[in-house]
């Protein structure tokens, strides 16, 4: 993608504007963690997708300096887990572009976080967890049945982490409101359908 948005823009003499390796695109995704700080002050833990680590790295940023006492927590699939890795090693870690492109969640299919974001969120990220490809398809269902919520599946990560890790993150004992960001809802109808008809699981 990188290289066909560098070609286009060179042909046609355009500017790239980075969806999440610029600050001011952190900053600009920073302003969830302020207006969820300003509605709820008594904010326990935040959940927030992770792709390029754009939004994770502003929410963070945002709630721990509003915050401090607040868990934030980085959720992305399993089979795009680099973020994970990479906070783990200390290092950003690179997966190959068929591996990301194995997860429904097309919206965290970078490969890599960007090295702005990385460094936030090793400053202010409590946690990443990762969830099933299964799990996240039940998160789209779950937006729609109990939220009437058109969710995408990179949105959907931090409702499938609310509801099927719940109990091994240890939400219910940290004494205040959880809050799920859902980013967005650009998902294709046909694929949106099956999620709907999918049964519910446990």
């Amino acid at each position: 993608r990188q290289a066909v948005a560098e070609r286009i823009a060179a042909e046609r003499g355009l500017t790239i504007i980075p969806p999440f390796d610029d600050d001011r695109i952190i900053a600009g995704q920073g302003t969830v963690g302020l207006e969820i700080v300003e509605d709820r002050p008594d904010v326990a833990a935040v959940l927030v997708p992770i792709g390029g680590g754009g939004l994770a790295a502003g929410v963070a940023v945002a709630v721990k300096a509003l915050r401090p006492s607040c868990r934030v927590i980085g959720v992305e699939p399993e089979l795009a887990a680099d973020a994970r890795d990479s906070l783990a090693r200390g290092e950003i870690v690179r997966w190959s572009a068929a591996d990301v492109s194995r997860t429904i969640a097309d919206g965290t299919r970078t490969q890599a976080l960007g090295h702005r974001p990385y460094a936030h969120l090793r400053a202010h990220l409590d946690a990443v967890v990762t969830v099933s490809e299964a799990h996240i398809a039940d998160a789209v269902r779950l937006g729609a049945v109990r939220s009437r919520l058109v969710v995408e599946p990179s949105g959907a990560l931090t409702i499938a982490a609310l509801v099927h890790q719940a109990d091994a993150l240890g939400l219910a004992t940290l004494g205040g409101p959880v809050v799920a960001v859902v980013s967005g809802g650009n998902v294709d109808p046909q694929a949106y359908r099956s999620y709907l008809e999918a049964p519910a699981l446990d």
